[in-house]
């Protein structure tokens, strides 16, 4: 115990940075071996640095050897202590370097998946933007489920984040960018595809994938009369049941419209079926100056008025 309190009252070293930026890249590659190319360095110095770090840190980080790499308990949240750590540092130099002329650093953002094909290119057009403005800026997108985007803006491990406004927390502004059309859908192969006039009784009497993620209670309601037969996670996976030919499912009109125009997908009732998802762009009230990230926002912002 001594030994684990003493390592960690410390001082942190540039020496300490290199190790910690060394194991962040591990864990996100799974394993050592991957870790090599990314880091350009032997395996026999990835293990070596691990040794380093365990030692410095006071704790076993990670499981490694024939059974494969995993992490430890204590190394999971070790990891989670880095990626606020490494964020905050990034900020420091984002905020260092926003008092010279010219724009140098890093903007990590979340972004909520199957958005790309949004016909309102607000995100991809503001970071045209940004990249025009700073050429040296480093853009990192990490595609995770909302709600952790909005824990990764609260604890600055991400500068910003893209997320549907299902609601609001207060520590959280919002930038409205646009809404997206939602509709129910079935495959060729079903037996509504070919049908002319579609009742609500022959939709309740069809297999739905209903969504496994956060919905607005007016969302919900339009997925109540639907016999729940699957579920996903993400639209990918509904969209893989949907194209089954088994099943009936609500997707974003931007997202279905490549199978549509295949003749693979058609749309049921759209005059009756279908919703709109707001979404908007988060940022943390009281975060430091970032001129990496108002600049974004600033080009966000011009696009979001148009």
């Amino acid at each position: 115990m001594s030994r684990r309190k003493e390592a960690l009252t410390g001082q942190l070293s540039d020496a300490d940075l290199r190790l910690l930026r060394i194991y962040r890249k591990v864990v996100e590659c799974g394993g050592f071996s991957a870790a090599e190319v990314e880091l350009n360095i032997s395996r026999a110095a990835i293990s070596m640095a691990m040794n380093d770090l365990e030692t410095r840190l006071g704790l076993r980080l990670c499981q490694r050897g024939r059974s494969g790499f995993s992490l430890t308990e204590e190394g999971a949240e070790v990891y989670e202590a880095i990626l606020q750590l490494l964020a905050a540092v990034e900020g420091f130099r984002t905020r260092v370097n926003g008092l010279h002329a010219w724009l140098k650093g890093e903007l990590n953002i979340g972004i909520t998946d199957n958005l790309v094909t949004m016909p309102e290119m607000h995100i991809t057009n503001a970071l045209s933007a940004l990249k025009e403005r700073g050429p040296d800026v480093r853009i990192n997108i990490r595609m995770i489920p909302p709600s952790d985007i909005e824990l990764a803006v609260l604890d600055g491990r991400l500068h910003t984040g893209v997320i549907p406004a299902l609601k609001t927390l207060p520590g959280l502004h919002y930038l409205s960018l646009y809404g997206e059309t939602s509709q129910l859908y079935c495959a060729s192969g079903h037996p509504l595809f070919d049908a002319e006039e579609i009742t609500e009784e022959q939709l309740a009497n069809c297999d739905a994938v209903i969504p496994a993620y956060a919905q607005t209670p007016e969302i919900k309601a339009l997925h109540e009369p639907l016999r729940a037969a699957a579920s996903a996670t993400d639209r990918e996976g509904i969209a893989f049941l949907i194209l089954s030919g088994r099943y009936i499912g609500y997707l974003p009109t931007h997202y279905a419209d490549r199978w549509v125009r295949d003749g693979r997908m058609r749309a049921l009732n759209p005059d009756r079926w279908h919703y709109l998802t707001r979404y908007s762009a988060i940022t943390r009230k009281g975060a430091p100056p970032n001129l990496v990230l108002e600049s974004y926002l600033e080009a966000l912002e011009k696009l979001t008025a148009k």
